[in-house]
């Protein structure tokens, strides 16, 4: 089962859950339980998009010019960092727009995939959401880092996905594998192909609340 230690190393991966989990006010361990349940669905999408070649064109583009890994400097103030720009009227960086990053990735899966990891773990959906909107973008400076360390174009995406995504795929069917076939599904769960409830709308709403 792939873990933020296996993407980033043992000790920024712990850095990252650390801040993760003061960030949503949850013990690190069901953080981490929700992080492994919810890669196999980011890591899923991305691979959905690359099989396709306007999409892969599309995510290396987006690697290239935004997701250089500099994202991994501030680790340890990643929910301000990334939360923070659900605050602020001002333009959010490309690196830092989780909300964007999800509904390009998950689309109408966004609430499933928030819901599933939620009943899974026991944390409450606004905590999920923040979860998710600090992973996803951590995701894809790994993907750029490792794009530029690989000499990895847009053919070979798919490739540097399916790798992790074999890894993220070892996990129960009650969790990754459920949590794989909802991103990897091109219908949203009632058809309306509505993204009201967006993750950025989640979080954002557990962010006020507290």
């Amino acid at each position: 089962m792939l873990s933020l230690q296996d993407l980033l190393g043992q000790d920024r991966g712990n850095t990252a859950l650390n801040d993760i989990s003061n960030t949503v006010g949850a013990e690190p361990s069901l953080v981490n339980s929700a992080i492994q349940m919810a890669l196999p669905a980011i890591i899923g999408g991305l691979a959905r998009n690359a099989a396709d070649p306007q999409g892969a064109q599309s995510l290396d583009t987006a690697l290239t010019r935004d997701h250089d890994g500099s994202i991994f400097n501030n680790l340890g103030g990643l929910g301000g960092m990334i939360l923070g720009q659900l605050q602020t009227p001002d333009p959010t960086p490309k690196q830092l727009d989780a909300g964007g990053i999800l509904n390009h990735i998950l689309g109408t899966n966004q609430a499933p995939v928030v819901e599933q990891v939620s009943s899974n773990t026991g944390l409450n959906m606004g905590q999920v959401a923040q979860i998710l909107m600090m992973v996803a973008p951590l995701v894809m400076g790994y993907l750029g880092q490792q794009k530029r360390q690989q000499n990895v174009g847009a053919d070979g995406l798919g490739g540097l996905l399916g790798g992790l995504l074999s890894n993220a795929q070892a996990a129960p069917a009650s969790s990754g594998n459920a949590m794989l076939d909802m991103a990897t599904s091109a219908l949203d769960r009632n058809n309306d192909g509505s993204v009201v409830d967006d993750i950025a709308s989640m979080a954002l709403s557990y962010l006020t609340k507290r």
